[in-house]
């Protein structure tokens, strides 16, 4: 019965995946845009967009699985990942050109950083194995890891 619906409204498992990949990563974007509207300094941003990812990494840890699962090869499916963690990127690398730009964060390769920030809190999908997790305890390891220092 169920897939029956579901390919009511999809032809094939391509477009499901395709559509997973494309709704899952606009609703991280949109997350942050709404959130950082709020922020008033660059590194209360890039707080908020830590925040979101932990959540959303928790959260929606099965379509980012997926999106994971397909960031390496040479297929459709692979070049689509890529391209959509890489529009959310490119969100992220504003927030931290427009911080560099106003004094706020020491110059740096924003897109490095960007993506940096990016793999830090997915890597908790691994630490987050099992339901036991402690979203504000892993949210301050990763602010400290990139609010350390050397970093930011």
């Amino acid at each position: 019965m169920l897939n029956g619906t579901l390919y009511y409204h999809f032809s094939s498992k391509e477009e499901i995946f395709n559509f997973l990949v494309e709704e899952g990563m606009k609703l991280l974007k949109n997350s942050i845009e709404i959130k950082i509207q709020k922020c008033e300094t660059t590194k209360d941003k890039i707080r908020a967009v830590m925040l979101i990812q932990v959540k959303a990494v928790i959260k929606y840890r099965s379509v980012l699985s997926i999106i994971f699962s397909q960031i390496y090869g040479n297929e459709a499916r692979n070049k689509i990942c890529v391209d959509k963690v890489s529009e959310y990127i490119d969100v992220v690398k504003e927030i931290i050109d427009e911080g560099i730009e106003k004094g706020e964060i020491k110059k740096c390769n924003s897109r490095f950083i960007a993506y940096t920030i990016f793999s830090l809190t997915s890597t908790i999908m691994m630490y987050t194995n099992t339901d036991d997790y402690d979203i504000p305890e892993i949210y301050k390891e990763c602010e400290d890891a990139v609010f350390g220092k050397n970093f930011l």
